[in-house]
């Protein structure tokens, strides 16, 4: 079985930053979606980004914002890797000239593989709990038994992940990466060490 690649997500801190790059993680995720409690500013964003270290590719999480919003963040933070997870279409993802991921929010009666196949220039797909009304970081684990075996774009597995059922999931899923937020920390947007350093082994046992 392959390396399975690891995200944390919501990062609002410099020393949260660093403390998953020395866990071993292969991205962070930078939230700019105003209701989040773990939103960030630019002047946030770009501090962190500019205290990591080389080959940590840096995620911008984005829900429904307008072409014109995330032009100028896009113009402001240095991001390696968009990640939709709103309502956007196809078209709304593309257009942007950075490599992109579409959340999906899994619910049972959903055909995950038909939704896959209409994000066809996305990187890859993470696969999130579906609470209604909320668009992630809900800290709930969806049914892993829905994922079909068929998807045809690098997988990442979200949803309520922790140091104690991540292995679990990765047992079960294969996927091709894991992302965690609410699972590794003190309070919203403020992560622990210690947690990122559990998950992290976790997912090397796996």
């Amino acid at each position: 079985m392959s390396v399975v690649r690891s995200k944390i997500c919501g990062i609002t801190r410099i020393e949260d930053a660093l403390a998953a790059v020395e866990a071993g993680v292969d991205a962070i995720g930078l939230v700019f979606y105003a209701p989040s409690p773990r939103c960030v500013t630019l002047q946030q964003a770009r501090l962190i980004i500019a205290a990591l270290p080389p080959f940590v590719t840096t995620v911008g999480l984005f829900v429904d914002a307008s072409r014109c919003e995330l032009g100028e963040i896009l113009d402001a933070v240095p991001l390696d890797l968009l990640q939709f997870h709103g309502d956007e279409t196809p078209d709304d993802c593309d257009g942007y000239h950075r490599p992109y991921i579409k959340a999906l929010r899994v619910r049972p009666d959903d055909d995950i593989a038909a939704q896959v196949a209409l994000y066809k220039n996305a990187s890859g797909l993470l696969l999130d709990t579906y609470v209604p009304g909320i668009p992630g970081g809900t800290g709930e684990a969806f049914d892993w038994s829905l994922v079909p075996d068929n998807v045809d774009k690098p997988v990442i597995l979200a949803g309520g992940l922790t140091a104690e059922n991540v292995a679990q999931a990765i047992a079960q899923v294969r996927p091709y990466a894991v992302d965690v937020s609410g699972g590794v920390e003190l309070a919203k947007g403020i992560k622990a060490a210690t947690k990122i350093r559990a998950f992290m082994q976790a997912v090397r046992a796996a």
